[in-house]
């Protein structure tokens, strides 16, 4: 899915790398390769949103890009590493934001959050994502390898198969987990 347009994913990785080792050029040289990537993901959590609402896909991008790129004390090891990192910047970005917009009241009585993959209305479904971020948490606690597989699948858009050579983990795990997590957080969302 997040496959460089113009390199190849192992000059992602040494770009990555370099970038950890503090080569400023190594960012200069990267970002354009994972913009496009960072955008389609922004732009599938955001595209149920309605005509006009506040959070748009190129502040998400930009907001998530700060995040990325402050993290010093990472040390890139690969693109996958790199996208797991975004997956749960762009959790936390989507979070920071439904709580800053009140939203809790607005999510009462609808219908909840249906894990597809297909994104979420951060503005319409607000209260429906602090609550299913208040129960990833909890999953964590439970197993947090299931809740890294949500984040995974969930906010970072990754595949099956991505997931699992991230997690070290075979495929059939990561699906089997999937459904297990799904299951778990349908019963904690919906009593």
């Amino acid at each position: 899915m997040y496959a460089a347009e113009g390199r190849s994913r192992g000059e992602v990785t040494q770009l990555l790398v370099a970038y950890g080792r503090g080569e400023p050029r190594a960012l200069d040289a990267l970002m354009p390769e994972i913009y496009e990537a960072l955008h389609d993901l922004a732009h599938r959590h955001l595209r149920r949103e309605r005509p006009g609402h506040t959070l748009q896909t190129t502040a998400l991008v930009h907001e998530a890009y700060l995040r990325l790129v402050d993290q010093t004390e990472v040390t890139w090891q690969n693109r996958l590493h790199f996208f797991g990192i975004a997956a749960r910047v762009m959790r936390q970005v989507l979070i920071d934001y439904a709580r800053r917009h009140g939203a809790k009241k607005r999510g009462a009585g609808r219908p909840g959050t249906v894990l597809d993959g297909k994104g979420i209305a951060v503005e319409e479904r607000a209260g429906e994502l602090l609550a299913l971020d208040e129960a990833l948490s909890r999953l964590a606690a439970f197993d947090a390898r299931l809740a890294r597989i949500v984040e995974l699948r969930f906010f970072g858009g990754l595949t099956i198969e991505e997931a699992a050579a991230l997690l070290e983990v075979s495929a059939m795990t990561v699906k089997r987990d999937w459904k297990k997590a799904k299951a778990w957080l349908y019963r904690e969302l919906h009593g």
